[in-house]
C-alpha cells in the first residue's frame, strides 16, 4: 500500500509519499502563490500531480482543528478540500487525522512539537537517498501517512474514510453551505 500524506495549508502544504514499509518514496513542500483561489487551483493542480506520478491507494491528510482566526481557519479548510478532491476525483479513498491523533501516533504524546514530530519521522522511516532538507511541513505530511500505516496495521477502526466525493458530503452535512439565493 502506498499512502499519500497531506499536511493542508494555503500558502504551503506539505506532502509525503510512504510505503506500509516504512520506506519514503518521496516528501516535499507545495509552495503556492498568487492569490488565495489560484494558491487553491494550484494545490489541487500539484496534488493531482503526485497522485499520477506516486499512484497512491489512500490519502491521509490532517483536519484542520478550530482556532482563534475565522479567516485563517477558512483558507485552510479550503486547502484541504483541494486535496481531498484531488484525490476523491482519483477515486482514492481520503482518511482524515485530527493534529493530536498524529502526534500521538508518531511519538506518544498528543501535544509533541514540531521539533519532536519531525525527529520521531526522521527514526521511523526509511529515507534511502532521499536526501532534501526535511521541514516541518514535509515532516507533518509524513507523520500523518505514518499516522494511517500504524492505524492501518493495528487494525484500528473509527476513522472516517470516503470513497467519493459523495460520500464525503453525505458523511458531513454540517459542512455544506446553504444555496444562496
Amino acid at each position: 500500500m502506498i499512502i499519500l500524506g497531506i499536511d493542508p495549508g494555503s500558502q504551503q502544504t506539505g506532502y509525503g509519499i510512504v510505503d506500509t514499509d516504512h520506506r519514503v518514496r518521496a516528501y516535499g513542500v507545495l509552495a503556492v502563490a498568487g492569490d488565495h483561489a489560484l494558491r487553491i487551483q494550484s494545490i489541487y493542480r500539484e496534488v493531482t500531480r503526485l497522485i499520477g506520478q506516486h499512484k497512491p491507494n489512500v490519502c491521509a491528510i490532517e483536519m484542520p482543528v478550530y482556532g482563534n482566526n475565522p479567516q485563517a481557519m477558512l483558507k485552510l479548510g479550503r486547502a484541504q478540500a483541494a486535496a481531498m478532491l484531488a484525490a476523491l476525483n482519483h477515486r482514492i479513498s481520503v482518511v482524515q487525522y485530527t493534529p493530536k491523533m498524529v502526534k500521538r501516533a508518531v511519538t506518544g504524546n498528543g501535544n509533541a512539537s514540531k521539533q519532536q514530530v519531525t525527529y520521531m519521522v526522521k527514526s521511523l522511516l526509511e529515507f534511502g537517498r532521499l536526501g532534501t532538507e526535511l521541514t516541518h511541513d514535509a515532516s507533518d505530511a509524513l507523520a500523518v501517512a505514518l499516522c494511517h500505516s500504524h492505524r492501518e496495521a493495528d487494525g484500528i477502526t473509527g476513522v472516517k474514510v470516503h470513497r467519493d466525493w459523495a460520500s464525503f458530503l453525505k458523511s458531513n452535512p454540517d459542512r455544506i453551505a446553504p444555496a444562496q439565493s
